[in-house]
């Protein structure tokens, strides 16, 4: 999601580990799961200080949504506070935090997402250097190459970009990550427009990125959708009440002509009567057809969202208690 920095200084939230809760649970989906956001804030700022210009996020929550049947974190942060250059050596305290929250996600049966929330931009300017691209995420995977709980996601929301430098890039993260001896973990790549699913097939996503190839097999497309008039996910209202599920479906038949997977990366909606239903009939539209899509993750938590109207963050978040408690059954 595109947003902009609208969040001053927080004060650190504990970090104290609960006790593990999660129940093994029959998935109509194989991943349900949260975007963590705040390690991409204060992006005018680089690096910035942690606790000032961003956040990491914090532990207990993650027990929580466990508890509540998640199984996937999909972990935003910024490729320029990872290196400070394109091919630079990584920097230890923000590796260190990411790590940090991969390896309790991970211990605790639940897979991490490593997402660098970046647009296809490295210092605000399109990345057009490929074989750079490759380097940064061959380095990056090497560090957790033996953990097949994590997920490599190529990039955030890739827009306003030459589509063959979209497919060249996404082709380069795959290349790198396999480079670095990854070669169990799943790759989702992103397409151009925002990643968008409902244009997914007329941004020419689809001609253009099935053609990626993994020595693996192991792709998952990643799309992203929301439910206002224009699909930003900056409003609160949804169209209609089925509007998530015919946003699906031209990337659903896409998915399926082209025996393809997919993952819906971000989704949401407001708290309010029709939004819900229209999330419930989206959801119930991806168990339906599993056999191509592999599972949704909601945006957005994390400590400093406050009341973001997609918020849920445990236990304050606007969508905590008027979201999850009539969708997590559309998953488990």
């Amino acid at each position: 999601m595109l947003f902009k920095n609208l969040f001053a200084a927080a004060t650190l939230a504990a970090t104290a580990f609960a006790a593990p809760t999660e129940k093994r649970q029959s998935r109509k989906l194989k991943w349900f799961g949260i975007n963590e956001s705040g390690a991409e804030f204060g992006e005018t700022v680089i690096p910035g200080a942690y606790g000032t210009q961003y956040i990491w996020y914090d532990l207990k929550t993650i027990d929580q949504f466990i508890a509540q049947g998640m199984n996937m974190f999909r972990l935003n942060f910024l490729m320029e506070r990872l290196t400070p250059t394109l091919t630079g050596s990584l920097d230890k305290a923000y590796l260190g935090n990411l790590t940090e929250q991969i390896n309790y996600i991970t211990s605790k049966g639940a897979y991490a997402m490593i997402q660098p929330h970046n647009y296809g931009r490295f210092n605000g300017s399109i990345i057009t250097d490929t074989a750079g691209f490759k380097t940064w995420w061959q380095n990056v995977a090497a560090v957790y190459k033996d953990n097949d709980l994590v997920v490599f996601d190529t990039n955030n929301e890739y827009h306003d970009m030459d589509q063959q430098l979209v497919f060249d890039l996404n082709q380069a993260a795959i290349d790198g990550v396999r480079a670095a001896g990854a070669v169990s973990q799943y790759i989702t790549p992103e397409g151009n427009s925002w990643s968008g699913a409902w244009t997914w097939i007329s941004s020419g996503n689809g001609a253009s990125l099935v053609n990626l190839k993994d020595p693996q097999n192991k792709l998952v497309y990643q799309m992203h959708q929301y439910l206002d008039t224009d699909g930003s996910g900056t409003h609160a209202e949804c169209v209609s009440a089925t509007i998530f599920s015919e946003r699906l479906q031209a990337a659903t038949k896409w998915l399926k002509d082209n025996k393809k997977q997919g993952v819906i990366g971000e989704f949401a909606g407001g708290v309010n009567d029709q939004c819900v239903a229209a999330l419930k009939d989206g959801l119930d539209y991806l168990g339906k057809n599993s056999d191509v899509w592999l599972g949704g993750i909601w945006w957005a938590a994390g400590p400093w969202w406050g009341d973001y109207m997609y918020n849920m963050e445990p236990t304050s978040g606007p969508a905590w208690a008027g979201i999850l408690p009539s969708i997590k059954s559309y998953f488990l």
